[in-house]
């Protein structure tokens, strides 16, 4: 019987393979040789090298599952749309594009709205008077030229601020309840108990 596992039961099972993955590498490390003149863990020499090959076993056996589960989410992530809605627009993608914008391009995006600054540590572009070098009498008023819609960066700032949280509102309720496809059969207790 195949398994039915979400994209989040399979992120957690994936995460408990990898403590087991850990667990089975120091036992591998324990017992994999020892000195002539100690007994052996496991009774007899031949035994205890069973175990060992057991557990080396079981190891390949979770490392593959851990690639068939990863696979299986990319899989998932890249087939399952997902709607969210940003400055009130629709915007329909697969959870996969959804992942990318909200752990790169989303803040990138931010960054270059930000750079949209007046303040002196950014380029210290401010307003001033300074005398007329031609009539020292008069004061000419300098003022700051911007090639952007104030109003706009505020609105997109704004837009890209949140956009991460929207994102992961969306995903938290897909990434629950959509189950993986293509993952292979598997005996999880049979794993988890090497």
């Amino acid at each position: 019987m195949a398994q039915k596992l979400t994209i989040v039961g399979g992120m957690k099972l994936r995460k408990r393979l990898i403590e087991k993955a850990a667990d089975l590498r120091q036992k591998i490390n324990a017992h994999h040789a020892r000195l002539d003149n100690t007994s052996p863990t496991y009774k007899t020499d031949e035994a205890q090298t069973k175990v060992v090959a057991g557990w080396l076993q079981a190891h390949r056996d979770i490392t593959a599952l851990m690639e068939a589960i990863s696979l299986s989410i990319q899989e998932t992530n890249l087939k399952t749309k997902v709607e969210v809605v940003l400055d009130n627009k629709p915007i329909t993608k697969s959870v996969a594009a959804w992942v990318l914008r909200r752990r790169e391009l989303a803040p990138l995006d931010l960054q270059a709205i930000l750079q949209l600054n007046d303040a002196p540590e950014n380029r210290g572009l401010r307003e001033l008077s300074m005398a007329d070098p031609n009539d020292k009498t008069k004061l000419n008023v300098v003022k700051v030229v911007r090639h952007y819609d104030v109003v706009n960066r505020d609105k997109m700032k704004d837009l890209f601020a949140h956009e991460p949280s929207r994102i992961d509102a969306a995903l938290e309720t897909i990434n629950a309840t959509t189950e993986l496809v293509g993952l292979p059969e598997y005996n999880e207790d049979t794993l988890l108990s090497a």
